[in-house]
């Protein structure tokens, strides 16, 4: 990690949970971390911890704030949950596989009750952009959820979006940069071997 840590936010998707080695859908279903879970938010946090964050922004839900709490525990920074990171809402489909949904529907975005990904881009964009001032104090942290980092990533970098998905795998993260007005993102779906 290089990189002055006056304008950086690093944008990290939470750790682990039962539902995720499963393949369901999360949404705003609660699930803790497993046991691999707990495992890849500790290696997450040993690699981050020179890291002197001035805020740690978490997703309320219970396996963003879990991941939070072990990277706060390195920084001794307190965890600040925002509503903004929380994950997209798949209404009625949250615990279905996301293959069942499509098959159904063909595409997650055509399954009534599911949030547009627009909806989820805003408030996630809000947020970032509310943290601008702070950048000066340090880097930023925000533990959201792939869905989220997918939306703000594709937004920052559509050359990245043009290939195809966004990889993000649990407890990764990603470096996005601040440099004058614009952001740029700098590493993306960065893992910590457990």
């Amino acid at each position: 990690m290089t990189t002055s840590s006056a304008a950086a936010v690093y944008l990290i998707r939470h750790a682990r949970t039962s539902l995720n080695a499963g393949g369901r859908l999360r949404g705003h279903l609660d699930p803790p971390l497993d046991d691999v879970g707990r495992a890849e938010a500790a290696a997450l946090a040993n690699a981050l911890s020179r890291l002197r964050p001035a805020r740690i922004y978490s997703s309320p839900l219970l396996r963003a704030v879990e991941t939070a709490a072990a990277l706060s525990s390195y920084a001794g920074t307190d965890v600040l949950r925002d509503r903004r990171l929380i994950d997209r809402d798949y209404g009625p489909w949250a615990g279905s596989t996301e293959g069942d949904v499509i098959s159904e529907y063909g595409s997650l975005d055509d399954a009534p009750g599911v949030e547009p990904v627009s909806a989820v881009l805003t408030r996630a964009r809000d947020l970032l952009e509310s943290v601008v001032d702070i950048l000066d104090e340090g880097p930023v942290v925000l533990v959201a959820h792939d869905a989220v980092n997918r939306a703000l990533l594709a937004d920052l970098a559509p050359d990245l979006a043009a290939e195809g998905p966004i990889p993000q795998h649990t407890a990764c993260w990603n470096l996005l940069l601040r440099e004058g007005d614009r952001w740029r993102v700098a590493q993306v779906n960065q893992v910590a071997a457990p």
